[in-house]
């Protein structure tokens, strides 16, 4: 029998409507909750998806997909009574669906991740440990292909246990973007090349701390600035912080008016990476976050004061896991070493990031040794990411026995000529390193700093000099490239400073 062209047409068209409104059923997750992923242990775990609005869906975790002798169909068939959790759902008018997974217990195992509504969706080689949410510029982006001992740290990354996630740039200007583009992959010497050294790095020493899978999600973009990785909200909550909005505003209205859209496809536009790179994975459960970010807000120390606790309070705020531990790096040394003791904008953003740990659940890696005169990118990411890791089992894992730090400056007092400085993160006691303690400068009431004699005495340093008769400030390491020698007895640096600004301390401690 003949048929019409228009009863192919019409054919055509009930096929084409059919297959829409199955597409448009099926129950889909964003690109976060892959194969291969790692869910954060001991924590409640958010789901979230897209479905047909008012499907019915059904989140199951804990299936045991291994063969088993009693199973009918082995070895893919699991018996109904291993799944450990279900949690069920409707999607709403939107087609939005969420359910939070009770805590799940550490599993180097895969565990069964199958979601469920008018299509079933199977994610396969999923593990239970701990999640870091890696991010900000270049120094956080620097690959492990490019660090030190790339060869040999690339052949010996076989690490099946660790996870790695890398959100691919994406600039989303006027809101939050809805998803994401990455997958997980698992460590290996073929995927870790590309991955972030110091996330990377991190996570090793994580994974041999705990014996548990770690998950990195590697959300960064280099040169952009800490406003591109807050929220519109947040910044224009903030009085000191709202022109960075309303100027960016303005050269947005000017270009559009010429024809041009420059500025909304800038990585430097505020809130352009949160929306486009941090949003969508809000609030994929999380053991903290680790961050490297700073240069390019150096010149602009005082609003960083200000700005860099506004974003990671942001970060905490819209993920809803209180305050989940935050781990930044100080910034490393750089340019050339000045003679005298001078002003230094890389010096000011140091100490802004340092008045950061005001912050609860914050902790600092100190590297002003091992950064490079001639290159803002120094290749040994190995020891930032150790010394993340050392904050990271202090402040997350609440090691009491853990060094996680340097000396850090608390007190000063002016006596005799002198200034007697103490710290805290002593740890096994002041050494110096090198022939003697270097890198100190002293001024009195003028603010002309002077070079000055610095010896330890106990857990105190007594620093005066000639030049200078009655001190009131003195600052360390105050430099873009200073000559930093105090470190205490487990060999961590301790953190530039200066007392003339530092809250709580006072000229008049006479």
């Amino acid at each position: 029998m003949k048929r019409s062209r228009c009863s192919f047409a019409a054919l055509a068209f009930a096929v084409a409507v059919t297959a829409a409104a199955t597409a448009r059923a099926d129950v889909k997750l964003p690109a976060i909750f892959g194969d291969n992923m790692v869910l954060q242990a001991d924590a409640k775990v958010p789901v979230w998806g897209k479905a047909e609005p008012g499907e019915r869906i059904e989140v199951r975790v804990g299936i045991d997909t291994a063969a088993t002798p009693d199973a009918p169909n082995a070895p893919n068939a699991a018996p109904t009574d291993a799944v450990t959790q279900a949690k069920q759902t409707t999607a709403d008018d939107k087609g939005q669906w969420k359910v939070v997974l009770d805590p799940l217990p550490a599993s180097d195992e895969p565990i069964g991740f199958v979601i469920t509504g008018k299509n079933k969706v199977t994610l396969e080689n999923v593990l239970v440990g701990e999640v870091w949410v890696a991010s900000g510029q270049s120094n956080m982006e620097w690959p492990v292909r490019a660090s030190n001992d790339p060869e040999k740290e690339i052949a010996e990354a076989k690490f099946p246990t660790i996870r790695l996630f890398q959100v691919q740039k994406k600039v989303a200007a006027d809101a939050p973007a809805e998803d994401v583009v990455g997958q997980w992959v698992v460590c290996g010497p073929e995927t870790v090349g590309n991955f972030s050294a110091v996330a990377y790095f991190f996570g090793r020493e994580i994974q041999n701390a705990t014996s548990r899978p770690v998950g990195l999600i590697g959300t960064y973009w280099g040169g952009t600035p800490a406003e591109s990785w807050t929220s519109r909200e947040k910044l224009e909550s903030d009085e000191a912080l709202k022109p960075l909005v309303t100027n960016w505003d303005a050269l947005d209205k000017r270009e559009q008016e010429a024809g041009e859209n420059k500025s909304r496809q800038s990585p430097h536009h505020p809130a352009g990476l949160y929306n486009g790179m941090l949003a969508p994975i809000v609030p994929f459960a999380i053991r903290g976050a680790i961050w490297y970010q700073g240069e390019s807000n150096a010149g602009r120390a005082y609003q960083y004061r200000t700005l860099f606790p506004a974003m990671i309070t942001d970060w905490r705020e819209r993920w809803g896991q209180g305050d989940f531990p935050f781990l930044f790096v100080q910034l490393a040394n750089f340019m050339q070493r000045k003679d005298q003791p001078a002003d230094s904008a890389w010096a000011e953003l140091r100490e802004a990031q340092s008045l950061t740990l005001d912050l609860p659940n914050t902790g600092q890696a100190v590297i002003i040794d091992i950064g490079d005169v001639a290159d803002i990118h120094p290749k040994n990411k190995q020891d930032v990411g150790k010394r993340l890791a050392l904050s990271a089992l202090a402040v997350a894992y609440e090691k009491e026995d853990v060094v996680s730090s340097g000396p850090v400056f608390k007190d000063v007092t002016f006596e005799d000529g002198k200034a007697v400085l103490s710290f805290d993160h002593v740890g096994g006691g002041l050494e110096a390193k090198g022939d003697a303690l270097k890198g100190f400068a002293i001024a009195g009431e003028d603010r002309v700093f002077k070079w000055a004699d610095a010896t330890i005495e106990g857990d105190t340093i007594v620093v005066s000099s000639p030049e200078v008769k009655n001190p009131t400030a003195v600052r360390y390491a105050w430099a873009d490239n200073p000559e930093a020698t105090l470190y205490n007895a487990e060999d961590l640096p301790a953190s530039p400073f200066r007392t003339d600004e530092w809250p709580g301390v006072t000229d008049d401690k006479q």
